[in-house]
């Protein structure tokens, strides 16, 4: 029998991320995001409803998390479904939870106080490179060629 276990989010961090650390220097990175959904009931009513999920993340893409994201913060997460189950200690109950291992993230919306239009990583290769000059700014509408350059 096929199987394929995939899940595509996009939400808002529902509080801030929180990264720990296993025995052997993993980090480990906890999530809550919420998804909303607007939809439109028989009456013509418009409403909306929020899904919350926790995810998990692993390694470097944790320790990224943890860096760069604030609770509010929207972002994209592609991963898959794992259920995990515990004993309960208080009550000896087994128990379960179902939760997304983030595979890979994507940082949404601007930095915070600021928005210089630059994105993290080219802000990181101009610190790496030793760069002190500012980038120059982005033209928000590309120049017109001029006639004499046009090949035809």
């Amino acid at each position: 029998m096929a199987s394929f276990n995939k899940v595509i989010l996009l939400g808002n961090l529902t509080r801030d991320p929180e990264v720990r650390y296993t025995p052997k220097g993993s980090a480990v990175c906890d999530l809550g995001i919420a998804v909303n959904r607007v939809y439109t009931a028989e009456g013509g009513e418009r409403r909306e409803e929020v899904t919350f999920v926790d995810v998990v993340l692993w390694a470097r893409l944790a320790e990224i998390a943890g860096e760069y994201l604030r609770k509010g913060r929207p972002v994209f997460i592609e991963g898959r479904l794992q259920m995990d189950s515990w004993d309960d200690k208080q009550t000896g109950q087994k128990r379960t939870k179902l939760r997304v291992v983030g595979e890979s993230m994507q940082l949404l919306g601007g930095r915070p106080g600021g928005a210089t239009g630059e994105t993290a990583d080219e802000d990181r290769a101009a610190t790496s490179a030793g760069s002190k000059t500012a980038a120059p700014p982005k033209s928000a509408k590309p120049a017109e060629p001029d006639d004499d350059e046009i090949p035809f």
